[in-house]
C-alpha cells in the first residue's frame, strides 16, 4: 500500500513538475527575422509591371493559448520597391504588410513545427508613378505559413519560417482600370525567437 502510494505521489510530482516547466516559458514569444520577398509579379495590365525582390526586417509577436495552438502578428516597416513596366523602371511605391495568422504547434521531440493561416493587410503609400497611373492604396488576401522553432538555450529558438502572402493592387490610367497587378510573394526567413 505504501509503495502505491509513494508511486503515485511520484508521478504527481513529476507531472507537476513537468506542467511548472511548460508554464514557466510563459505564454508570449517574440522573434526577429531577416526575410527575403520573392515576388510573383503577375500583372494582368499590358504594361508588364513588375517589383523588385528585396530583403526586409521582420519582428512577429505570439500568443499561445496552449501548447498547441497561438496566434501570431507579424509586423515590419514600411519597405520602399522599384515599380517596373517591360523591365524598365517607371516608378516607386512603399507598402506595409501586417499579417495576423493562426497557428498549431507540433509536439516533437527537439524541434517545434508549426503551420498557420491568417489575413494581410497591405497599405501602399509614398507612390510615385508617372501622371495618369494610379492603384489601389489597399490590399486583403490570405497568407500561408510553415516554420519551425529549434530550442538553442532556455526561452531562446532559432527560427525558419516560409509564407506566401497574396497581395494585389488594381491599376488605372487616366481613369480607367487597366487590370490588377499581384505581387503574391514567398517570405523566406531566419531568425530567433524568445518566449517569455
Amino acid at each position: 500500500m505504501k509503495k502505491n502510494l509513494l508511486a503515485v505521489a511520484v508521478l504527481c510530482a513529476l507531472s507537476s513538475g513537468a506542467a511548472l516547466a511548460q508554464q514557466a516559458e510563459g505564454p508570449w514569444m517574440v522573434r526577429a527575422r531577416a526575410v527575403h520577398l520573392d515576388s510573383a509579379n503577375k500583372d494582368s495590365t499590358p504594361l508588364g509591371l513588375s517589383v523588385n525582390n528585396k530583403t526586409i526586417p521582420e519582428v512577429d509577436v505570439t500568443y499561445f493559448f496552449n501548447k498547441n495552438i497561438a496566434a501570431e502578428l507579424i509586423l515590419t516597416v514600411p519597405q520602399k520597391h522599384t515599380l517596373s513596366a517591360g523591365g524598365a523602371a517607371i516608378g516607386t511605391l512603399k507598402h506595409l504588410p501586417p499579417t495576423l495568422l493562426a497557428q498549431y504547434h507540433f509536439d516533437a521531440p527537439g524541434f517545434k513545427p508549426y503551420v498557420g493561416a491568417g489575413l494581410n493587410y497591405t497599405r501602399f503609400s509614398s507612390v510615385n508613378l508617372p501622371a495618369g497611373v494610379s492603384i489601389d492604396r489597399n490590399s486583403f488576401g490570405p497568407a500561408l505559413q510553415v516554420g519551425v522553432d529549434i530550442p538553442l538555450a532556455k526561452n531562446l529558438y532559432l527560427n525558419f519560417d516560409v509564407k506566401k502572402v497574396f497581395i494585389k493592387t488594381d491599376v488605372s490610367a487616366g481613369g480607367a482600370k487597366l487590370g490588377t497587378f499581384k505581387v503574391d510573394p514567398v517570405l523566406v526567413g531566419v531568425g530567433l525567437g524568445w518566449r517569455f
